[in-house]
């Protein structure tokens, strides 16, 4: 598998456990450069599905390989834009990415990617993955579904490239035309008291990292930010708590 795969898990952890597994980490882990001197920023990321939503049934029914596209800004701002490709395969995973400007940005909300923008790109790679977004979107009818919101503080050891990142105040919204707003319209995901840990890693997890994440009978869970968003927008029901 390419090296660039990764390990990826994730746990719904009370936020007592949360004040505790940040406690144990912090002496030997970093905050992410990208904190820009703050301790977290909020990612907001637009996802996409097709006519059938396939992403989100092979999300809930764990088919692997998978794959699904969104584009994410940080900290409600447009200066940082990106168009992200995340694939499962074989239990680990991989992102692509490349930016985005603001108008190719509205443009592919609004009417659609042209493909008069993607053979005009000089960057080959931006190019490559606009073409794959575009394929999606002429064939089946890719579509922005779902916002998904929340607020992230990240760490990161280089020993093994790891990065353990609690996302809290997951939130929903339907209004992905308000993807640019200040504030958009959104509802909670997960039950009062309960935030997400992801662990990320290449090759291996350090033994000090991996002991201090040993607390009470936390478990990896299948969790997917953007399959338990939709289910709130198809009617469904919270289906992860602790």
């Amino acid at each position: 598998m390419a090296a660039d795969y990764r390990h990826e898990f994730k746990y719904v952890v009370t936020e007592a456990q949360l004040a505790v597994l940040k406690s144990r980490i912090r002496p030997f882990m970093e905050l992410d450069a990208h904190t820009d001197g703050a301790s977290s920023y909020s990612i907001r990321s637009l996802y996409f599905d097709d006519y059938r939503d396939t992403c989100y049934y092979e999300n809930e029914n764990g088919v692997d390989p998978r794959e699904k596209f969104r584009i994410r800004i940080y900290n409600g701002r447009d200066n940082v834009i990106r168009l992200e490709l995340k694939q499962k395969v074989r239990g680990k995973t991989r992102k692509e990415s490349c930016a985005l400007s603001k108008e190719l940005c509205r443009e592919i909300l609004k009417e659609g990617l042209k493909w008069e923008e993607v053979s005009s790109l000089k960057d080959t790679r931006a190019a490559s993955l606009l073409a794959r977004f575009y394929m999606k979107q002429e064939t089946v009818r890719l579509r922005p579904k779902v916002i998904v919101e929340y607020e992230r503080e990240p760490y990161i050891c280089r020993n093994g490239n790891v990065r353990i990142t609690f996302d809290t105040g997951i939130r929903s919204s339907s209004a992905t035309e308000d993807f640019f707003a200040g504030r958009i319209p959104a509802r909670p995901v997960l039950p009062v008291g309960c935030q997400l840990m992801e662990v990320k890693y290449d090759e291996f997890l350090p033994d000090h990292i991996y002991r201090a994440l040993q607390i009470g009978d936390l478990s990896a869970t299948a969790f997917s930010k953007y399959c338990l968003c939709r289910k709130f927008n198809m009617g469904g029901m919270m289906s992860y708590g602790i």
